[in-house]
């Protein structure tokens, strides 16, 4: 029988000590139970039940503070609960000013609320209308574009965006609601998430050794850089309404300064996860095109393109805060010249902190992701025979260039 070689023997008793280690102590953290929400504050939709339009009874114009729209008197019949198969009247457009062009049509699926007048007489009440078909006719185009165009990669990617979403709703949120710090639950949360859905799409290779690194480096830097400019501007976590309302109906006490912080890490991962794959494939595929190119010369070719990435990235990352905060916006637009008090205003502070901590991050991450595929395409393959084949081929394969 062929005697181990020696990097294979320590690589295994590795994996068998972590292997322990997390079954000893990582099961129990991962899957215990954590405590449940009471079930009096649990309201959210609990008096919301689906229904169908069965019928338009009548429609005619109403005037609502001089705003004059369709006011409908529909049937529907509850499909769903304790009521279903009961048919009730509802009134649509009398109460509230709907928008533009939303009226009912015979067939429409929507979700009501139940309620018991003085009288005991129940009634229905318009709430919003059902778009599971529409959301998942729109998850199939996108998982079909995905397979069309990147075939074995593309369904590995869709695995790893399952991945991320199981991490997410299976360790991140409910460790948060138990009363864990938010800011170690989401670093371990981004590592566990990084690592498996860039090794699950890229393959167990150079390149992707490469990403992980620089990409754990720069999360780490985006949480101390996050940590220090929200003690400098003195943030506490409570700018959002949804932030109060957690901390309102939580049953345990919820530190909102860490969850900001959280939210700022696991949002960086999105973009940092194009940006240091990119980087790194580039790297490899400059080395591949003229292997004579030292660590200086090919880092600055490297850094030519990634100047450029950066730039189009931030530009990206700002836009794409600047769409969600759209609201905000605007409430500088009537702010009447009084910017300097809105800019002071805590949720427009968090949403600056947030968008500049991760540019900063962004920055940070195309020199070390640079750096560390020159060293990785330049010195890797001088290692010892096992120890190449331990830490698997150049690039999986391939140029890739993924944008998550």
């Amino acid at each position: 029988m062929k005697k181990l070689t020696h990097p294979f023997t320590l690589a295994t008793l590795a994996l068998l000590l972590l292997f322990g280690a997390f079954a000893v102590w990582g099961l129990p953290y991962f899957f215990s139970p954590t405590p449940q929400a009471n079930q009096a504050n649990s309201t959210l939709g609990a008096q919301t039940y689906r229904a169908t339009v069965t019928e338009i009874l009548s429609e005619a114009p109403i005037d609502l503070g001089g705003t004059v729209q369709t006011y409908q008197r529909v049937k529907i019949s509850v499909t769903q609960g304790e009521y279903a198969g009961i048919p009730f009247e509802m009134d649509y457009g009398r109460y509230r000013i709907l928008p533009e062009g939303q009226t009912l049509q015979a067939g429409d699926d929507i979700f009501v609320l139940l309620q018991k007048r003085a009288d005991g007489v129940l009634e229905a009440y318009f709430v919003d209308f059902v778009r599971e078909k529409a959301l998942l006719w729109l998850f199939g185009a996108f998982v079909a574009a995905i397979l069309l165009m990147g075939g074995w990669k593309g369904a590995r990617s869709l695995a790893a965006l399952a991945f991320s979403l199981l991490v997410i709703i299976g360790y991140v949120i409910p460790h948060i609601l138990s009363g864990e710090d938010p800011v170690r639950v989401s670093l371990i949360g981004s590592a566990i998430l990084l690592g498996a859905s860039l090794y699950l799409t890229y393959g167990w290779n150079w390149k992707t050794h490469a990403s992980v690194l620089s990409m754990i480096f720069v999360l780490l830097l985006t949480g101390s850089l996050s940590s220090l400019f929200m003690t400098f501007a003195r943030l506490t976590g409570s700018g959002s309404e949804e932030a109060m309302f957690l901390a309102q109906l939580s049953d345990v006490q919820i530190n909102l300064r860490g969850l900001l912080l959280g939210g700022i890490i696991i949002g960086a991962l999105g973009v940092l996860d194009d940006l240091v794959s990119t980087q790194a494939s580039l790297i490899f595929e400059l080395h591949q095109t003229d292997p004579r190119l030292g660590f200086a010369a090919l880092f600055e070719k490297g850094m030519r393109v990634g100047r450029d990435h950066v730039a189009a990235t931030v530009n990206t990352l700002v836009l794409a805060y600047a769409g969600s905060s759209l609201p905000m916006l605007l409430l500088f637009t009537r702010g009447s010249g009084n910017y300097a008090y809105l800019l002071n205003v805590e949720f427009v502070s968090e949403e600056i902190v947030r968008t500049l901590v991760g540019s900063l991050g962004l920055i940070a991450a195309v020199p070390l992701t640079t750096a560390l595929a020159v060293g990785f395409a330049l010195y890797a393959p001088s290692l010892p025979p096992a120890w190449r084949a331990l830490l698997g081929s150049e690039t999986g394969g391939g140029h890739s260039h993924h944008h998550g």
